[in-house]
């Protein structure tokens, strides 16, 4: 495990922490490498089932090492070379279990993409989140900012974010439904944390299959979409979740999902 990539998981949930503040949580290509192996990991253990993203220091995630960047010739930085590797390319999304992002300070380049990937997103006050890529002649190096952000937020102030590099303010963003609350600093881990213990009473069988059907029904047509429901929906019939959902209602407690 990397020192700059921290990871831990308690009560179900995992928390994932960028952590090399003096340089901002900037990302090195090693830095890369064990974020996206780290959530990869978190989702299939079947520790954690809720994943919350965040950094230390006062700061999200500043990017890229942009001084490393500068010395590597082809000027990937350590981005995958398969399309069809997913995981690597939007490890938030295709991350099994639901991911929430704890912002605080800058999320600038790759540190706004993660945000972008994350299911829910809670910021501080001082919150600052910029796709800054134009600037440095590039275009969102995920593709997040390209294809979900416009989605989240509508094309025209997606794309005026995109052109000018500005940074989206912690109010601004709560405006535009980007984040889902506003908390202080001191309580952003906690207020994440609470988040997620009221995901994790939920059924893991079904809030896995909730996400994909949201990510996945992002790309297909309707009636697509719908076959993919209805098997999700029968799968859940069928599910330990499900049984225990009806019995814990039935018998007036709260119910313990086993996630099959």
């Amino acid at each position: 495990m990397s020192d700059f990539i921290n990871y831990a998981c308690k009560d179900s949930i995992g928390i994932v922490t960028i952590n090399r503040p003096e340089k901002r949580n900037a990302m090195t290509g090693v830095m890369i490498v064990h974020f996206l192996d780290t959530i990869r990991d978190a989702g299939e253990s079947g520790e954690a089932h809720v994943l919350i993203i965040t950094g230390s220091g006062g700061s999200f995630c500043a990017g890229v090492d942009l001084k490393e960047v500068a010395q590597v010739s082809n000027g990937d930085a350590g981005l995958p070379e398969r399309v069809e590797d997913r995981d690597r390319w939007w490890p938030a999304v295709e991350c099994q279990i639901p991911v929430i992002a704890a912002v605080d300070g800058l999320a600038v380049g790759m540190g706004a993409e993660i945000t972008c990937q994350c299911d829910i997103r809670l910021v501080t006050p001082t919150a600052k989140i910029a796709w800054n890529f134009a600037s440095r002649g590039l275009v969102p190096d995920s593709g997040a900012g390209t294809w979900l952000l416009p989605r989240l937020i509508g094309v025209q102030k997606a794309l005026k974010l995109m052109y000018t590099g500005d940074y989206l303010c912690a109010q601004e963003a709560f405006a535009c439904g980007y984040v889902d609350r506003i908390v202080d600093a001191s309580e952003l881990l906690p207020e994440a944390i609470d988040l997620a213990k009221s995901i994790c009473r939920s059924s893991l069988f079904s809030t896995r299959k909730i996400k994909r059907l949201v990510y996945d029904g992002l790309e297909l047509e309707r009636d697509d979409h719908i076959r993919h429901s209805k098997a999700a929906l029968e799968a859940c019939f069928q599910s330990n979740d499900h049984r225990e959902g009806i019995a814990a209602f039935l018998e007036k407690r709260q119910a313990k999902f086993t996630g099959t």
